[in-house]
């Protein structure tokens, strides 16, 4: 019997789709899977449409037809599932080597390319995006035991038409780490103060950021150095006296007291001291898998003995309260940004810095811990955006965009 069908062509609402060329045709019903290859042309009929007639079959053949369409589908099948496979592994098996590659992808999303300068051979690695224009360039500090792409989360909101600098404070991710290093907080800010000259990025005052104890960097460096900036912006930073110690406060003064080593809540060593370390800096209850928890403990394992070395370093009595003895030294606008529900530096610095800085202006944040860029990056860069704008109107008050 002869057909009459147009090649390549599906019926809407059909159970049937037909798959040809000018040589051959296939027939393919579904939910039944059968296969029916039709012979080659050979007449042309209406609307040149090409006639067609069935092929005959054995069944042993059609038997093999049906086995070959099944290995096409198992090995598309196999192709597909090998990432997924090895996605998975690599979650279960290296969840530290997944972790890099979340900073690396969204570095690379984010336009943020990573540099190295020496400094008489001490080297200083950073991110950057943007380059120097008529508005300030921002130099950001990140924390104790993390890492300039800790950032990440703010860039994600900042303006790009900013030139943003992110560098890996001494001893962490990929600047020098030396045990002849001096870690203080002096010595943290002659480190940073050397960075800045090799950028040549005082060439033009810029704005310094920095949180916790690159807060407490960014406060000094501002009194040290107050033709290199323009203003400063300090989130929730560390080197601050007290009236009442809180509970973290308390346990690192006992810490101080023991004659032996002894757990320091910001070091943690296995997964469970790393969701309690979590918990204390944030005030969202983040649902981190047990997986991720691991994966955060491994990067940080090798570099557990220098962050103790560091941390009893800059709460030691030579920088304790080093912004605490500099904060009236800072003359230029300064911004202060803390989450109200702190439980690592109690929101009350803010205060004190707001009596002791001239021009200060203070934001304070509901809901939100010690982790003010990961837990309200947005909001943060909205302040800072806008800090930037009310500060500097050297462009006619324009807005930036």
């Amino acid at each position: 019997m002869w057909k009459s069908l147009k090649t390549s062509w599906l019926k809407s609402g059909s159970s049937q789709m037909i798959v040809g060329s000018n040589t051959s045709l296939i027939i393919i019903t579904w939910p039944e899977s059968h296969f029916h290859l039709l012979s080659e042309p050979v007449a042309t009929g209406e609307e040149g449409c090409a006639l067609w007639r069935p092929l005959q079959v054995s069944p042993a053949s059609e038997s093999r037809m049906d086995l070959d369409v099944v290995n096409m589908f198992v090995i598309a099948g196999g192709t597909l599932a090998i990432p997924i496979l090895a996605f998975v592994a690599s979650f279960l098996l290296w969840p530290s080597a997944l972790i890099k590659i979340y900073y690396w992808y969204w570095r690379r999303r984010l336009g943020m390319q990573v540099r190295y300068v020496q400094h008489e051979g001490y080297q200083f690695c950073y991110s950057f995006r943007g380059r120097p224009g008529h508005r300030p360039s921002l130099l950001m500090l990140h924390g104790f035991s993390v890492h300039k792409d800790m950032w990440l989360s703010l860039v994600k909101f900042l303006p790009k038409n900013l030139h943003l600098v992110c560098v890996d404070m001494p001893g962490h991710g990929g600047t020098t780490r030396s045990s002849l290093d001096d870690l203080s907080i002096d010595g943290q800010v002659k480190r940073i103060h050397q960075f800045v000259e090799c950028l040549k990025l005082n060439k033009k005052p810029f704005h310094l950021i920095g949180t916790s104890m690159g807060g407490n960097v960014a406060g000094v460096y501002a009194a040290h150095y107050p033709s290199d900036v323009c203003s400063v912006c300090l989130v929730c930073p560390a080197g601050l006296q007290y009236s009442r110690d809180n509970q973290f406060i308390k346990q690192i003064k006992e810490l101080q007291n023991m004659t032996t080593s002894g757990k320091i809540p910001l070091i943690p060593s296995t997964p469970e001291e790393m969701s309690e370390m979590l918990q204390l800096c944030s005030y969202v209850r983040f649902k981190v898998p047990q997986q991720i928890l691991q994966g955060l403990v491994d990067v940080r394992i090798p570099h557990n003995d220098f962050y103790r070395r560091l941390f009893l370093e800059i709460t030691g009595e030579k920088s304790r309260y080093s912004l605490q003895q500099n904060m009236d030294r800072i003359k230029v606008p300064t911004q202060i940004i803390w989450g109200k529900q702190d439980q690592v530096l109690d929101v009350s610095g803010a205060d004190t810095l707001a009596k002791s800085i001239a021009n200060c202006q203070v934001e304070l944040l509901e809901n939100c811990g010690h982790s003010v860029v990961m837990e309200r990056p947005r909001k943060t860069a909205k302040l800072i955006v806008d800090f930037l704008v009310s500060v500097h109107n050297s462009d006619n008050n324009k807005k930036l965009d």
